[in-house]
């Protein structure tokens, strides 16, 4: 894929995969938020858009935690 102009970094695709839907996300921004590969994220609607954060386990969904 050729490498995109410049101030077009943020431009991304929406690709179908099964019955759900991909899109990447620019390695720049992974780096800043320290995220790694399969990490989880909450992805929420956020007026016309959406909102992706970091997920943080609760007591009841840690494992091996009583």
């Amino acid at each position: 894929m050729p490498r995109r102009k410049a101030g077009e970094e943020g431009i991304r695709n929406i690709q179908k995969s099964g019955p759900t839907y991909t899109m990447s996300i620019p390695i720049h921004i992974m780096r800043d938020l320290g995220w790694k590969e399969r990490q989880k994220v909450v992805v929420t609607k956020s007026g016309k858009g959406f909102k992706v954060t970091d997920w943080k386990p609760t007591k009841s969904t840690r494992r091996g935690k009583k």
